[in-house]
């Protein structure tokens, strides 16, 4: 089953599954491929400018948005997501806010996603670390 999403790319959804709210089960694209590694929550100077877990989360979309950029790629490109959060708790107490970030620098666009909790990452003060991937149709 399609379901109506702003990408370019097959949302892939049983028919009778509940709706997934937020993110797809599955996607289907077909184009160039871009994979981002895991980007964390500090700027371009390789700083983090803030400890809260939704402001890093932010900085992170934002990382993501500039990547794409570099390979000619927007957020509704975007097939696949992968976070890792050192607090499952700290994410979901900060949902609204994550919402509201995601829908500013992402839309309304909703890939593939899975969050995955982790003892630690490398960067002591990182609290989120996202991997994506995304394809840009063919012409």
């Amino acid at each position: 089953m399609q379901i109506k999403d702003p990408s370019p790319h097959e949302i892939l959804h049983p028919r009778n599954w509940k709706p997934a709210k937020g993110y797809a089960n599955g996607v289907a694209a077909s184009g160039r491929m871009i994979f981002l590694g895991g980007l964390i929550g500090w700027n371009a100077e390789q700083e983090f400018e803030t400890d809260d877990f939704a402001g890093q989360v932010e900085q992170v979309l934002k990382n993501i948005v500039a990547v794409l950029a570099e390979a000619g790629a927007r957020p509704e490109h975007l097939v696949r997501l992968t976070w890792y959060v050192t607090d499952k708790r700290d994410y979901l107490a900060s949902l609204p806010e994550i919402g509201q970030a995601y829908r500013a620098h992402l839309g309304r666009h909703f890939p593939a996603m899975a969050l995955v909790q982790v003892a630690a990452l490398v960067e002591d003060r990182a609290k989120v670390e996202i991997e994506a991937t995304a394809v840009i149709p063919e012409a």
